[in-house]
């Protein structure tokens, strides 16, 4: 029983809540004891509590119900727990149901948590305006317009198929927006499977293999800012990560065009004026090979280079003239992000993107080469979904050549508009008023589009955007 109460308390101990600089609470384990940093994080966590709150007595050996005790502990923190260590306890919770359930904790209706199959979920409920009467997909916004209004459901199902296995299925709609009468308008491909994927550890926990569709992907995960990507990509992905540092190598194909059409200048073409392109230049189709580099340090920092090779064959442009293709194309991309954090409460992001890519903006029509992106965000607080009443404030800066953004989606707050030609700050908040419940407000101003173009409505006017969301969490 010894090894695997060894096994649960490993686990436990990466689950649970730490603090490498708490008290020792027992008498009994010196400083210098190979157990000693591993027992007080269990004390602090509240995994154990010793032999009259003042003694481990670690040569003891303990009883099955003292044992299963630690074991529902850990179960209490499932959602903290990575793939490997939800396998764990669900094969401790196995060998000792009879006696979890003499203390109240019943195997068999905690399949939410420690089952083969967890179910989680959002709703986001989306304010977005900007002055422009008429945006350049066709789209009208504006105070009193229904379609500045939108709302976008997402379910996801995780399966622990073994030790070394996960599966993982996502459905979402799409950003649904409210017609002119105030009802939720509806599309006939509303619902699509944005994840459909499986993750394979290769019997370590440092390397993960991960293959087919994920959602949302862009490089730095949640530490950079997303000013690409944020697309549902199938992808081959190999991984292999530590607490020092962290390899990515894959291949992909984006699966989705994004909702950001393009406008052309066609009088550089064609002989015309600027002419509407819809989804013939977007990212469904758009093919890439990428690698990530990312080095972690004190306090949850980190730093990140990243490289992305294009490949556009077989994709939505190819509908576009090969004059205009040729003319806007990106061949590669390259990048670095770093996200410091001083002290509990500040953190700030800087992140810095190049394209190789020459010809014609499809912004402006203007010629661009090798645009330039940087931002820099600052962040006070943090808001937690899991802890009501957490909130930060944030405020970033932008400054963005013209044809730096590739189109398609993107992780922004943005996404609306002003990614591309644009110097301009930004301001947040975001709070949270109850569990996995969360109001976000985004304001950007002093924004500059750098290069101006003459397209009546759908030009570049330094008009500010507002944003307002709720978001909720299952």
């Amino acid at each position: 029983m010894k090894a695997k109460v060894l096994a649960a308390l490993a686990a436990t101990m990466a689950v649970s809540a730490t603090c490498a600089f708490a008290a020792n609470p027992f008498v009994d384990v010196p400083t210098d004891s190979w157990a000693y940093q591993s027992v007080v994080e269990l004390a602090d966590a509240g995994v154990i509590q010793g032999v009259d709150g003042s003694y481990f007595q670690g040569e003891r050996n303990i009883t099955r119900y003292e044992a299963a005790e630690m074991v529902a502990k850990a179960m209490a923190h499932m959602d903290k727990a990575s793939v490997e260590q939800r396998a764990l306890i669900n094969k401790l919770a196995d060998e000792y149901a009879d006696e979890l359930n003499n203390l109240g904790v019943r195997v068999s209706n905690l399949e939410n948590k420690v089952g083969n199959i967890k179910f989680t979920g959002d709703f986001r409920f989306r304010y977005r305006y900007q002055n422009t009467n008429t945006l350049k997909d066709g789209t009208a916004r504006g105070k009193d317009n229904d379609n500045s209004w939108d709302w976008r459901l997402r379910v996801r199902g995780q399966a622990q198929v073994n030790d070394r296995t996960t599966a993982t299925v996502g459905l979402s709609t799409d950003n649904n927006a409210f017609d002119s009468n105030g009802a939720a308008s509806t599309g006939t491909n509303d619902v699509y499977a944005d994840i459909i994927n499986i993750d394979y550890n290769f019997g370590s926990p440092n390397w993960l293999l991960s293959l087919g569709r994920t959602a949302d992907w862009k490089f730095g995960g949640s530490r950079a800012y997303g000013y690409q990507y944020g697309d549902t990509i199938d992808r081959a992905e190999l991984k292999y990560h530590n607490d020092s540092f962290a390899v990515t190598a894959g291949y992909g194909k984006f699966k989705e065009a994004g909702g950001n059409d393009s406008w052309a200048p066609a009088d550089r073409f064609t002989g015309g004026s600027f002419s509407y392109l819809g989804n013939d230049y977007d990212f469904d189709g758009l093919k890439m090979g990428y690698g990530e580099i990312e080095a972690f340090f004190g306090n949850d920092s980190a730093i990140g280079v990243y490289y992305s090779q294009f490949d556009r064959s077989g994709g939505a442009n190819e509908a576009v003239s090969q004059v205009v293709e040729q003319a806007i194309d990106a061949d590669n991309l390259w990048g670095a992000y770093t996200s410091l954090n001083f002290g509990s409460k500040w953190n700030l992001l800087v992140n810095y993107e190049s394209l190789d890519k020459s010809g014609l903006s499809l912004t402006t029509g203007n010629p661009v080469s090798d645009p330039e992106m940087w931002v820099a965000r600052l962040t006070y607080g943090k808001a937690s979904m899991a802890q009501p009443k957490s909130w930060d404030i944030w405020v970033e800066y932008l400054d963005a050549e013209d044809g730096a953004w590739l189109g398609g989606s993107t992780g922004t707050w943005r996404n609306f508009g002003q990614l591309d030609n644009i110097e301009s700050w930004g301001v947040g908040i975001d709070y949270v008023f109850a569990k996995n419940a969360k109001f976000s407000v985004m304001q950007s101003f002093a924004s500059d589009y750098k290069d101006k173009a003459d397209k009546g409505d759908y030009g570049q006017n330094d008009d500010e955007l507002t944003r307002a969301e709720f978001n909720f969490a299952f």
